[in-house]
């Protein structure tokens, strides 16, 4: 519980005394020597863009060391998260290693993710030849049964650990909803599935952190049920959809294809199973890609790493075999199954040689993981890294039209069978590994494709008023320097995009929200797209009258007009206010800790109005590359700013956003803080006003 407001220094300055020496020193060095009201701003540095953030995390020399957790093949002791499926139900199919201590994140440096043990998202770049950027505006989802009530803080550890980007509700980037589409109403919480869920969608963070992830939670593990949750997830609009789990096959299949998992232009991947040989479902519909495991080492060959296919036991390993029921598509050639064959391709699932997942609902932390549980998120993911599938298209097709462009695993088995292709890897095609795991993101596009790869950097939210002037490039990128053509949907009336320079100009005409898709194609027909949000408010067309609309601007009314958190607005002498005594302090105490700061304020109409405020930021951490603790301010559901311990100086820095696009409205401003498990960071917020002219 957070001490009242007269405690905080006392409380502070021994969080300080902690502290490395050198951070120490500097600390109080800019508290002594905090500016005078009419002091310069101090420069700031300025935050990375997603895309640039995430690409950094993955290239990284720092992050390309590997932590291996054993051998392939190597028998470790597991637990299986789910139990055995049941007739109409299916169970998840990921496995924990127990003998792996689990950590929790406070246990664990925040500048070494060599402490964690496991694969890292650098990791399964380098052994898929993965690009460091794509995937922006794309949405991929994961579908499970039950509640993860950590899912959304467990995701933020595990990818700031890793140094990517936040990808939270507040920024849009994370949604969890039921089968029904709520967010509110969740099915029941359950261990063994939240751990399910905490590997699926830290797998598709790794492959495309870039990526938007939507957790669908089905009311339950029955057949019907995750079959409704499918259909939410491609209704919601992913064109990604990842499902690790199943059952045996039953002649009731046929009919869930075509209820549950026939969605041409998605590509829905599903894990082969972990009991070694034998088909399992819906692994087998006709309609997915099925996707086997192997085990996934370093080696000195000139792409650093091998597999083979993943087999602990007679009982444990990837899933493989041919359908009893389902039909076999047409592309699909090997002669040896006349129905459905599982797989078509592969990805790292030995939990001997596992993944890095953190779980806090379903496990204790940080842990490793395996099992095929692993490799259907990964494959999704890259399926998103290669661009959205054509609309008509089953993409399970696509790697059987880029062979080439897989590594071909020629080793191990998953059992006895015959033809010995059905469980056997081997040169070429193959039940276990199907025609082998990602060598890059060409055999996960369109037959017709090159492979480019083209990716759109999302600008994010626009504001504009009425009568108002736009000027916006939309920039992007061809993997093979190609040449773009660029389209846009939603755009607000009066505006339109230049087909050849993807420059968005006009004038626009009509105010409201809009809800804009620039997409850039090349001539090879891959494409790229991004989303975002475009607000244009009345100009009103009258006159306004000057005038500052926020009460107690300079908080020296103390907790008035303001709501905000205990001891937020204060007249504590350990941070220095920029004018008069108090100012708005959040955070600053170097353990997990929130607090907030809000005040609604009505625009008139006709009126441009600008938001300034000054911000000063002091911190304790010493990391120059990862932003640990952050402040983030809202115009309602827009984000206007997001400044972190990246961000620290030593004086106060003047902030300013137009909110003209607000005018005729009453919208809230909020300030939320949010700061980690160690070494604090204060964001001092003072002078605030919102001015009309």
């Amino acid at each position: 519980m957070r001490e009242t407001p007269p405690s905080r220094p006392a409380r502070r300055l021994r969080r300080l005394l902690t502290a490395a020496a050198p951070a120490l020193a500097l600390t109080v060095a800019g508290l002594m020597a905090a500016p005078a009201a009419n002091a310069q701003p101090a420069p700031t540095t300025a935050k990375p863009s997603r895309v640039a953030q995430n690409a950094k995390a993955l290239t990284a020399p720092a992050a390309q060391a590997v932590h291996s957790t054993g051998k392939a093949g190597q028998k470790v002791p597991t637990t299986h998260l789910c139990g055995a499926p049941t007739p109409g139900h299916a169970s998840c199919f990921a496995e924990r290693r127990t003998d792996i201590k689990q950590k929790l994140a406070a246990a664990i440096s925040p500048n070494a993710a060599a402490a964690v043990s496991g694969l890292s998202p650098a990791n399964l770049h380098s052994a898929y030849n993965l690009p460091s950027t794509g995937g922006s505006g794309l949405t991929v989802a994961v579908v499970d049964a039950y509640n993860d009530p950590n899912a959304e803080s467990d995701l933020a550890t595990y990818r700031s650990q890793f140094g990517l980007s936040a990808c939270t509700k507040a920024n849009g980037c994370f949604k969890q909803v039921s089968q029904t589409g709520s967010t509110t109403s969740l099915p029941t919480n359950d261990t063994g599935w939240a751990g399910e869920e905490a590997l699926d969608i830290d797998m598709v963070s790794a492959v495309c952190p870039n990526c938007n992830i939507v957790l669908v939670e089905a009311n339950s593990a029955t057949d019907s049920d995750l079959g409704t949750a499918e259909n939410e997830a491609v209704a919601l609009g992913a064109k990604f959809v990842s499902n690790s789990w199943g059952g045996s096959e039953s002649s009731s299949q046929t009919s869930e294809d075509t209820s549950y998992f026939k969605h041409p232009g998605v590509a829905i991947t599903v894990s082969s199973g972990d009991e070694a040989y034998g088909a399992e479902y819906p692994a087998t519909s006709q309609y997915v890609t099925a996707v086997g495991g192997t085990a996934l080492s370093t080696s000195s060959s000139t792409r650093g790493w091998t597999e083979s296919v993943w087999k602990t036991s007679s009982t444990e390993g990837t899933g493989s075999g041919c359908s009893a029921y389902d039909a076999k598509p047409s592309w699909q050639t090997d002669t040896g199954c006349s129905k459905r064959m599982e797989a078509d391709v592969s990805a790292v699932a030995d939990p001997a040689t596992g993944v890095a997942v953190y779980d806090t609902y379903g496990g204790s932390g940080w842990a490793v993981y395996g099992g095929t549980s692993a490799s259907s998120p990964i494959i999704a993911g890259v399926y998103a890294l290669a661009g959205t599938p054509g609309s008509s298209d089953y993409p399970a097709k696509y790697p059987y039209s880029h062979t080439s462009n897989l590594y071909d695993v020629t080793s191990g088995n998953n059992g006895s069978c015959s033809p010995s292709y059905f469980c056997t890897a081997a040169t070429g095609y193959d039940g276990p590994t199907g025609w082998g795991t990602p060598n890059g993101t060409a055999a996960f596009t369109s037959g017709t494709s090159t492979g480019n790869t083209v990716t759109v950097t999302n600008p994010g939210s626009q504001s504009t008023t009425t009568g108002g002037s736009v000027s916006l490039q939309i920039s992007a990128s061809d993997s093979a320097g190609a040449t773009l053509t660029y389209s846009a949907s939603g755009l607000p009336t009066g505006l339109s995009i230049s087909s050849s320079t993807g420059l968005i100009s006009g004038t626009a005409s009509t105010a409201g929200t809009y809800s804009v898709t620039v997409s850039a194609s090349d001539s090879t027909g891959a494409s790229g797209s991004a989303s975002f949000t475009w607000t244009v408010g009345s100009s009103g067309g009258g006159t306004c009258t000057s005038a500052q609309l926020l009460g107690n601007p300079g908080f020296e009314s103390g907790n008035t007009t303001w709501t905000a958190s205990s001891g937020v607005i204060t007249n504590s002498s350990s941070e220095a206010a920029h004018a008069g005594s108090y100012k708005a302090w959040m955070d600053g105490y170097g353990s997990t800790h929130t607090d907030t700061l809000s005040q609604s304020v009505t625009i008139p109409s006709g009126c441009k109005a600008s938001f300034t405020f000054y911000l000063h930021i002091d911190t304790a951490e010493t990391t120059t590359s990862s932003q640990y603790d952050k402040l983030t301010v809202t115009a309602g559901s827009t984000t206007l700013a997001t400044y972190s311990n990246l961000n620290a100086a030593s004086g106060y820095a003047q902030k300013t956003f137009d909110l003209s696009s607000f005018a005729g409205t009453t919208v809230t401003l909020k300030f939320s803080g949010a700061e980690d498990s160690s070494l604090q960071t204060s964001f001092v917020v003072d002078d605030t006003a919102v001015t009309t002219s």
